[in-house]
């Protein structure tokens, strides 16, 4: 089995999911040799993660998938606790499937979605984020799940798209089969609108055991008073917003409301839609990333994002199992201090 895009055999770390180490031998050889050092600032160009690896390859400082050392690896995943949880605690990177896991059903197709599951637990993460919207993602989730015997360690968070009053169970019921499961572990309605929203139904389908808790998200930021009102109202366990370096709306209400409920704060688009590798391609980590143990771009985006007390967990989405790896170092080691985060900001900010 090969990891897509790396060409380097996995199948000796994967049979060795209780290790922190998964796939460290092929991360050592991902320097990717192009010396072309291509600079895409000025241009409307969206640019990849994956492509703005392979493009800033003669910028090592800058590298978004470096090498992890044993030691870095060995270090634990830090982990924040469920607000209403009563003592459990998530670890702080998990993974979104929005796009990434919408793939067909023979298992070429599905080799990268797996090996990121696969490397999530190996690095001990749990949380993936999903949606009956995201295409195929939840069967193929399920699936991986099912043919991995992974589902004990797997956090499931999924939502409702239509939540209409009385048809919340059926509908909580299909993600269930498509999942493969008898229970998630958070059932969220899906970008929230309405601030009178109720969180009966939700409420009636975690009594009747479909789920364990409930929220709600939202990712646009003409909703987030809506989302306010219910976070105040329903106290929901959890909430799902997205937040990056960029994009820090968030912080002005919407996070001190969960932080005052005890909802649970999980973070989509954490690379700010893809803007923010764009924005740091061509151009090196400061060398005081080092003091937060920072070593790659992606690294750098997710320490400032967890370093907010307020935040539970990140979940960006991949399918590749070298960038979840890289995603959870940034798990790891400390996190920025008031004055680092404001560095950080106002550094990516200077960027352009």
């Amino acid at each position: 089995m090969t990891i897509a895009g790396s060409g380097y055999d996995a199948t000796p770390q994967v049979a060795e999911l209780h290790k922190p180490i998964f796939l460290l031998p092929v991360l050592d050889k991902l320097h990717w040799c192009s010396a072309a050092g291509v600079h895409m600032k000025g241009t409307d160009q969206l640019v990849s993660r994956r492509d703005a690896v392979i493009m800033c390859g003669g910028l090592s400082a800058s590298l978004l998938v470096p090498a992890l050392t044993a030691a870095d690896a060995q270090k634990p995943m830090l982990v924040r606790a469920i607000p209403h949880g009563h003592g459990e605690t998530l670890p702080v990177i998990g993974v979104g499937t929005a796009g990434v896991f919408n793939v067909g059903a023979s298992p070429p197709e599905r080799t990268g979605p797996t090996n990121v599951i696969r490397a999530l637990v190996a690095g001990g993460g749990s949380v993936v984020d999903t949606a009956p919207s995201y295409g195929n993602a939840e069967n193929v989730l399920g699936g991986i799940l099912s043919d991995t015997g992974l589902r004990p360690r797997v956090f499931i968070a999924t939502k409702l798209e239509a939540y209409r009053t009385g048809g919340e169970a059926a509908e909580a019921r299909e993600s269930l089969l498509r999942l493969k499961t008898d229970k998630v572990d958070v059932l969220q309605l899906h970008n929230v609108r309405d601030p009178g929203q109720d969180l009966a139904g939700l409420k009636a389908l975690q009594a009747q055991g479909l789920c364990r808790y409930t929220g709600i998200t939202t990712t646009y930021k003409g909703a987030y008073a809506a989302a306010e009102s219910i976070l105040k109202r329903g106290k929901p366990d959890f909430l799902e917003i997205d937040y990056a370096i960029d994009n820090r709306d968030a912080e002005e209400r919407l996070l001190p409301a969960a932080a005052d409920v005890g909802a649970a704060v999980l973070v989509a688009l954490p690379f700010g839609r893809g803007k923010l590798f764009r924005k740091a391609l061509g151009s090196t980590l400061p060398n005081w990333a080092a003091d937060v143990e920072c070593t790659t771009w992606g690294q750098f985006f997710l320490k400032f994002i967890l370093s907010h007390p307020a935040v539970t967990a990140v979940i960006p989405g991949t399918d590749k199992a070298e960038h979840m790896i890289d995603n959870l170092a940034a798990g790891r080691g400390r996190l920025p201090d008031a004055k680092e985060r404001a560095r950080m900001a106002e550094y990516v900010a200077s960027l352009g």
